[in-house]
């Protein structure tokens, strides 16, 4: 799906799947990226529920998760986004950091889903999932050294417009623009915070990072507009209608299928307008 190179871990083939039933393919997904799960699943669940064994090696991991249409990292971008933007999640949060790890993510690149989450769900969820990820980095003695960024408010406003014209064009300065002649402040805020502090940054690669914004606005409901004009700034920048169905199929598992159902909806709409 997309042009970035990933390990060895992020990318589960047609061919390694394709005969195997969803059961040893949900197996082989979390053997792969989180090996310690099924027998944690086990112990948690099987005194209890033993069916959510099944559905989330089954379903979750052999139905969803194996499917081709989008990268392994890419998934684990997307569920940190999107478990991060619930708020409550935090040990499936870990769970997933952990296999963004494995998957082949930087430390950096985990934080700065969270940075991106700041913008969508709100600082005190960025907080939380960055007091996750710091307990993950060091459960798996994580070398990482975090290099703050230091920005002019010129600085901030200068990268805030390149990445919006990035992203979306025209369009986006049109409704920035419509935004100042009403509120001024909000449309500083949009413009160096939002777009010059956080989506301008360069860790994530341009899809990623649509891929976090658009899981975000799923999981949080009610953000239908801002997620459409995520979705279309996700194609501007090479991501296919194909991968966001795919990803919106994805994140029915994590935000609940009446989320999804609703990007899907809206994903069509995007769709008829390109």
């Amino acid at each position: 799906m997309t042009p970035e190179k990933h390990n060895k871990h992020s990318q589960i083939t047609t061919e390694q799947t394709g005969k195997q039933s969803a059961h040893e393919r949900g197996l082989g997904i979390f053997n792969t990226i989180l090996p310690d799960m099924p027998d944690k699943l086990a112990t948690a669940l099987g005194p209890v529920a033993p069916d959510m064994i099944r559905f989330i090696i089954d379903v979750a991991g052999g139905e969803v998760m194996t499917r081709p249409g989008l990268d392994l990292q890419s998934r684990e971008v997307a569920t940190i986004a999107a478990l991060a933007a619930l708020g409550n999640a935090a040990p499936q949060l870990a769970v997933h950091m952990r296999g963004g790890l494995t998957s082949g993510l930087a430390p950096q690149q985990i934080v700065d889903i969270l940075y991106l989450v700041a913008v969508f769900a709100g600082f005190p969820a960025a907080l939380n999932g960055i007091s996750v990820a710091r307990e993950v980095f060091a459960d798996k003695a994580v070398n990482f050294t975090p290099e703050p960024e230091e920005l002019t408010d010129e600085e901030r406003e200068s990268r805030g417009y390149a990445s919006l014209q990035a992203t979306s064009g025209a369009a986006g300065k049109a409704v920035l623009e419509n935004m100042r002649r009403r509120v001024p402040a909000m449309a500083d805020l949009l413009i160096r915070f939002s777009y010059g502090d956080v989506i301008a940054r360069s860790n994530l690669s341009p899809i990623h990072k649509e891929v976090a914004m658009i899981a975000c606005c799923c999981a949080r409901g009610g953000m239908i507009p801002q997620m459409k004009v995520h979705m279309h700034a996700a194609l501007n920048v090479g991501m296919t209608q194909e991968a966001i169905l795919e990803l919106l199929v994805h994140l029915a598992i994590y935000a609940g299928f009446p989320a999804s159902l609703n990007g899907i909806a809206a994903a069509g709409e995007v769709f008829e307008q390109v």
